[in-house]
């Protein structure tokens, strides 16, 4: 199956753009920058030898790799005076946690080395799961630019103690005249928080809580409330479901929080089914790349198919309109009622009717999947109650304004409207963990600490209870929010103690707090045999009338607003960790951008011609919508739904951010009413280019369409035989026989059976692209950040990188010239394919080869293999010739162009004290003109056989991870010892599924991927 296909990883490569072959030819696209590593040229020049005799003579490339490798800083260490007796010197401790700050919801371990934490990894035990995001945030603590260090009163310093005292007198002055105050807070997901902000309310009962989500899902939870009578959202157990159908819901993104944990837990081949997943979309999403059947419509006709769906599941008549989809709709409909119980629809759309229907469809499917009981405490942003507030306080209804950690300066669509209402107010207080526009605009800025320096709670569904715990010592001079409004309540209880107390006699209920703290949760016996939930009646028919209405009176393109898998929502817009991560679907980075569909763009004019150097560019687009425009550059995407346009939320913010870290465009002023579909939208292209920093042309794969393997479902169950079908191996001519490579060796093999030997499984049927590995890897291994010039110019440093690749079942080219087909009608077809492109994620990192060829070719042996089968860098003996990295075929070492810690030119976490402390001290911080790469976290290996070697035991089962396995929320990656038969890895290795990528090279690597199931829902 995978040899029939052609992947492509641009529109360029696609499109058989001469520029693209030769970068396909040529690892580097630019000259070593001699100037920059060589310092002054006159200096050089003016001395007995210059750099032109001395580059003669010793050779261009090692010569500049040399000088800059040769000057290593030195740094004396300071050893404790007196330990302290909750730490060992260099031994990690870890902590159990959770993390809330309003949009991202995690329970996790933490890793500290000598009180800092350097780390974060999901808590498996607590069903935990980490984002890219999640993993990042520990980056966020260290933010010393743009967190708040002090309190402060019209920007001057204040003390907490004055700042308690005017705030209090104020407080009650406004609840003498009985004048409204807001407590405006996001999702805080914290059940002892709620209950002291209750008490805070009955203390002052002018004051009113509202949440305020900056991406809502407030839809839903209305619909929710209507039909079950309690505000949350549904759960769903999709591990358990036959058929799923989405409607724009990227549940594999930030839709409920990302449920992609239960949903590959229901697509394990190995168990001789899969569920069969079904995407109906206009933006090109994480969940609809990594569905088994992607339907493109625009978000009108989206809302129509809904409609349609719905009438031929229930046999109702609800008013919808016919859709090129019905076809596939009838289909959908008969499928879903097979799987009955088994079926699920969602619907992404953040509509409270188009909510209503779905929640309509299931219930007529009496769906097991969706759980109406045990809910979802997050995302509970109220729009109604935040449109009511910004009129208010436009109106000089609202006398005072508490906010905590939001931003609606920046991130309300009517940010306007807000601010004018902020200047009437008597009193407008900040606390936040960062500084922001809203703070900069109130009155009293009050710092609260990082979730890493906080006690706390949190309640993400109504089983799972979370306790979260400091890490550290605070940073800054910060109190947390809780013991801010339990004092302004007139409550001495320091918070830690109000949390025991509330935990233990409301939560654990007999339970031991300290065995709840050192797990970081508690499981509460909740036994649901019944439904707990009574439906209301509400008129699904009435709902579907005004979502019909609404979509009928559609116009011009329609924009489709999302959140990009990196940034989220924008709260960690000053993380370079995250600016720097590609994004799973485009590759680009360092921007947001104007998603528009090929047949869109070469109707408008827009392109994104790739230049000499692999780098991308861009045209402007005018986007206006309701009254409101922004310039936004424009990306050609395959797979975008023609009419309909993606543009991300989260970019675009300038205070307080690095110059460096102010990119992208601000979107959220087209986000009125907190509707992610707007309808009546206008482009108009503009003067000027973009430069984009995209990796999609570098590193590409050069022809060798056979780095991918997919097979479908039934293939897989019917093969008794994947070697000579949909798993075949190379096939070499040895002695004029066609023998399979592996048989076929230059090379003596070692003795690989005596000790440990590493591999890693990657599955790529689990691995949905997320990239939690990617920033998991840059924090484990110190990998520095590059910014977006050098990312554009194919400098990025990433050790393991996510390929995405599109696939089209069509003729290759040479295939289409034996048959005759003109140059013309092969691009015609490969076009029409990419309208909906197959997507395929590969993670891709140094192979580990037991022959690695880049090991041959190195001149000083800086690069060479161990016994345990990690190919290993020692990084002082490398001198930058740059060999290795063009021997090796899978382009996965990365050159240190320079020397990116305490460097003013890379101003990222590495220049700044506060930023080094996240550096993880078992791993070098490595100099310029030095090839590194993926190690398979050595050191992650060593520390496990100390361990055990101290304590006098045998290595345990699966104890060996790596920081990418550790931090794969689907389990795609798995680490361990092949030759300890026990471990997982082994069994992988062995696996009918498993391959080698480019295995007729026989470089032999460690890495085994195992191949890409599909449920093409064949008979």
């Amino acid at each position: 199956m995978a040899s029939d296909k052609k992947y492509w990883q641009s529109v360029e490569e696609l499109k058989g753009s001469s520029i693209v072959e030769t970068l396909s030819k040529n690892e580097f696209v630019e000259e070593i920058p001699t100037d920059e590593f060589l310092g002054d040229k006159e200096t050089l020049e003016n001395s007995s030898t210059s750099r032109r005799d001395f580059l003669k003579y010793v050779g261009f490339t090692t010569a500049a790799a040399s000088l800059a490798a040769c000057q290593g800083p030195v740094r004396k260490a300071i050893p404790y005076v007196v330990k302290p007796d909750d730490i060992t010197l260099g031994v990690a401790d870890w902590y159990a946690t959770s993390m809330a700050d309003g949009y991202d919801f995690a329970n996790v371990l933490v890793k500290t080395r000598e009180g800092r934490p350097i780390q974060i990894m999901p808590n498996k035990e607590a069903n935990g799961t980490t984002s890219a995001r999640v993993q990042a945030a520990v980056l966020s603590l260290y933010d010393e630019k743009l967190r708040l260090k002090e309190p402060t009163k019209a920007g001057e310093s204040i003390s907490w103690a004055d700042a308690d005292k005017e705030i209090g007198a104020k407080l009650n002055e406004l609840k003498e005249a009985n004048k409204p105050v807001v407590l405006l807070t996001g999702t805080m997901a914290s059940p002892s928080t709620d209950k002291i902000i209750s008490e805070f309310i009955v203390a002052n009962p002018n004051v009113k809580h509202v949440v305020y989500d900056a991406v809502s899902e407030s839809g839903a939870a209305d619909a929710f409330m209507a039909m079950y009578g309690r505000r949350a959202l549904p759960n769903y157990h999709l591990q358990k479901a036959k058929t799923i159908v989405s409607f724009g819901a990227d549940f594999l993104g930030d839709f409920h929080g990302g449920l992609e944990k239960q949903y590959i837990a229901g697509r394990k081949p190995a168990k001789g089914y899969m569920s069969y997943h079904v995407q109906i979309e206009s933006n090109m999403s994480l969940t609809g790349a990594n569905s088994d059947k992607r339907v493109v419509v625009k978000p009108s006709d989206q809302v129509f198919a809904l409609l349609n769906l719905y009438n031929a599941i229930t046999g109702a008549n609800v008013p919808s309109k016919a859709t090129s989809i019905d076809a596939t709709i009838k289909k959908l409909a008969s499928d879903l009622k097979k799987a009955g119980s088994k079926a699920v629809v969602l619907t992404g759309l953040n509509d409270k009717n188009a909510q209503l229907i779905a929640l309509a469809i299931n219930k007529a499917l009496n769906s097991e999947i969706i759980d109406v009981n045990n809910t979802l405490n997050i995302r509970q942003g109220n729009d109604a109650e935040v449109a009511q507030l910004v009129s208010d306080m436009k109106a000089g209804k609202v006398a005072g304004l508490i906010s905590y950690n939001v931003d609606p300066v920046y991130s309300l669509s009517s940010s306007s409207d807000f601010s004018e209402g902020l200047k009437k107010l008597e009193l407008s207080v900040a606390l936040s963990t960062e500084n922001n526009d809203t703070v900069n605009a109130s009155n009293y800025a009050l710092p609260a600490p990082h979730f890493l320096e906080s006690w706390g709670d949190t309640q993400f569904d109504e089983v799972t209870y979370g306790l979260m715990q400091p890490t550290i010592q605070p940073l800054f001079n910060t109190r947390q929010v809780q013991d801010t409004l339990l004092k302004w309540s007139g409550n001495a209880t320091k918070y830690y103690d109000y949390l025991k107390s509330f935990a233990t006699s409301t939560i654990l209920v007999g339970g031991s707090w300290n065995k709840a703290l050192h797990n970081g949760f508690f499981t509460k016996e909740v036994v649901i045999s019944e439904p707990v939930l009574t439906e209301v009646e509400v008129s699904i028919s009435d709902a579907a009338a005004k979502l019909s209405s609404a979509a009928k009176k559609a116009s011009g393109f329609e924009l489709n607003l999302y959140t990009k898998t990196g940034l989220g929502d924008g709260k960690q817009a000053n993380n370079p960790w995250l600016q720097e991560f590609p994004d799973p679907i485009t590759r680009a980075s360092w921007d947001n951008y104007l998603m528009m569909s090929m047949a869109d763009a070469r109707e408008l004019g827009f392109s994104n011609p790739v230049k000499d150097n692999g780098a991308i560019n861009g045209d402007y687009a005018k986007v206006s919508v309701n009254g409101v425009s922004v310039v936004v550059p424009v990306m050609v995407q395959p797979g975008q739904a023609k009419g309909s346009i993606g543009l991300a939320l989260g970019y675009g913010k300038k205070f307080g951010l690095k110059e460096e870290m102010q990119v992208g465009v601000n979107a959220y002023p087209l986000y009125a009413n907190g509707n992610n579909i707007q309808y009546g939208v206008t482009i108009e292209k503009v003067s000027g280019t973009h430069k984009f920093a995209c990796t999609q042309v570098q590193k590409t794969i050069a022809g060798r369409h056979d780095i991918l393997k997919v097979a479908s479902l039934k293939e897989y169950n019917s093969s008794a035989d994947p070697k000579h079908t949909w798993n075949k191996p190379a096939f070499v001519s040895y002695d004029h026989k066609e023998v399979e490579a592996k048989t076929i060796d230059l090379w003596d093999e070692h003795n690989r059976e005596v000790g440990h030997h590493f591999n890693l499984s990657i599955d790529l049927t689990s691995c949905t692209g997320c990239g939690a590995c990617v920033v998991a890897c840059h924090a484990e291994n110190n990998v520095p950040v590059v910014g977006k010039r050098e990312v554009r110019v194919g400098r990025d440093m990433h050790w393991l990188r996510i390929d995405r690749y599109y696939s089209s079942e069509v003729e290759t080219r040479e295939e289409a010239k034996e048959l005759g087909l003109s140059r013309g009608d092969t691009y015609l077809a490969l076009e029409t394919e990419a309208e909906n492109p197959e997507v395929t994620f590969q993670p891709m990192m140094c192979q580990h080869c037991n022959h690695a060829p880049c090991e041959t070719v190195c001149p000083v042996a800086a690069t060479s293999h161990g016994r345990q089968g990690q190919n290993q860098m020692a990084y002082n003996r490398c001198v930058g010739t740059r060999y290795c990295a063009n021997n090796c075929p899978y382009r996965v070492r990365r050159f240190n162009w320079f020397q990116y810690s305490n460097n003013n030119e890379f101003d990222f976490n590495m220049n700044n004290d506060y930023g080094k402390m996240v550096l993880n001290p078992d791993v070098v911080v490595r100099s310029r003109g030095v090839m590194e790469k993926c190690s398979m976290c050595i050191q992650m290996t060593q520390a496990t056989i100390l361990k055990a070697k101290k304590e006098g035991r045998a290595i345990n089962t699966d104890e060996f991870e790596t920081a990418c396995s550790s931090a794969c929320t689907t389990g795609a990656m798995v680490f361990g010892d092949v030759n300890n038969k026990e471990d997982e890895v082994a069994a992988l290795a062995a696996d009918k599924r498993s391959y080698h990528v480019l295995d007729y090279l026989q470089t032999k690597p460690n890495v085994v991927y195992q191949v890409k199931i599909k449920n093409t829902n064949e008979a």
